[in-house]
């Protein structure tokens, strides 16, 4: 149980960290970061630090595909955890 929740703090803290990034990006008028590859880190055990991240930098909040995919992808973290 302890190297799952250590997975899942590392992977959350590399989404939250891709939010931040993607945010700035989107700021300073970059190249960004494909929503593709957020939702993929997201499913890869990501989605609690992509959620925060979202409203921490007010990031994404706008779209639905993340105001959904987000909390269910939370849940879904979160029951694989709790199962497997």
């Amino acid at each position: 149980m302890f190297v799952k929740c250590m997975y899942v703090i590392c992977i959350s803290v590399i989404a939250f960290s891709m939010m931040g990034l993607d945010k700035r990006k989107a700021v300073k008028k970059q190249w960004r970061t494909p929503e593709s590859t957020l939702f993929l880190v997201s499913a890869a055990g990501g989605a609690i630090g992509t959620w925060i991240g979202m409203y921490v930098f007010h990031h994404k909040t706008h779209k639905n595909k993340f105001k959904i995919g987000m909390p269910v992808l939370v849940a879904i973290t979160s029951y694989a955890i709790w199962v497997i």
